[in-house]
């Protein structure tokens, strides 16, 4: 089957997972966590890439990012995972590949799903059945974003700190989207939506997208418009929206 083009546009959120090969374990001690965040915030130094949330689980990553140009991602991923795959088959004696092929992607309207995309990546975890709440996950950026703990690789995106006018406004705020769970339906576009590679958001979204990358493609809409879950948050307001998907051309 052909490769979708991976679509990443300057300064607009990019939701990333790479995952272990067969999803098998990528992580198997703290020192290889550690390892990971260390050289993960290097890369985002030397490519310029803003980080909004992450989760470090044993078998894949999520990253919520926001690049200074297209090739920064790419850029930054690639030469992450072929450092991290290096140390892993020095570290534990072994050959081979460790990820699962080429990574994962989709852009993320800001206004109205940035704040879900967080959420989703954060709880992680608890969908996992690992801890009971994400705050109990050492490997994810919920300390920082619900807690105010000091973490080097965050960047709070502007629509997170529209939540409050204080730090500690901010993070009640964020934590209290928490207090109601995602909805399974949206999570399930989400996961599609990366696992196609196609943008998450509305329509006028896709829209934009079209005319930043000058191409005109059928917009499909799935399924009926609904509403998003009332988080009793104002990003969510209880507007009806239609999620839709962009096919774009395969690589070449």
């Amino acid at each position: 089957m052909p490769r979708r083009t991976r679509v990443h546009l300057s300064g607009m959120p990019l939701h990333i997972v790479q995952r272990g090969h067969n999803w098998d374990a990528c992580f198997f001690a703290e020192d290889d966590y550690l390892v990971y965040e260390q050289w993960l915030g290097e890369a985002l130094r030397s490519t310029g890439c803003q980080l909004h949330a992450y989760v470090l689980m044993t078998n894949h990553v999520h990253l919520l990012l926001t690049p200074p140009n297209p090739e920064a991602v790419a850029r930054m991923v690639i030469s992450l995972g072929r450092r991290y795959v290096q140390y892993i088959n020095r570290t534990y004696r072994r050959t081979g590949t460790l990820w699962d092929g080429r990574y994962k992607s989709s852009l993320i309207e800001a206004d109205s799903y940035l704040l879900l995309c967080q959420r989703y990546i954060e709880l992680n975890p608890v969908r996992a059945g690992m801890v009971h709440d994400p705050v109990q996950y050492r490997w994810s950026s919920y300390r920082g974003n619900g807690l105010g703990q000091l973490d080097s690789l965050l960047t709070p995106h502007s629509v997170y700190v529209g939540l409050g006018v204080t730090d500690e406004a901010r993070q009640s705020a964020y934590r209290d989207l928490f207090r109601s769970e995602l909805d399974s339906d949206l999570i399930t576009e989400l996961r599609m939506a990366l696992n196609q590679g196609q943008p998450f958001g509305e329509s006028r979204f896709i829209a934009s997208i079209e005319r930043a990358i000058g191409k005109r493609r059928e917009v499909r809409p799935r399924g009926r418009p609904r509403k998003p879950v009332e988080d009793g948050a104002s990003f969510l307001s209880g507007r009806a929206t239609v999620h839709r998907y962009l096919s774009l051309a395969p690589f070449p």
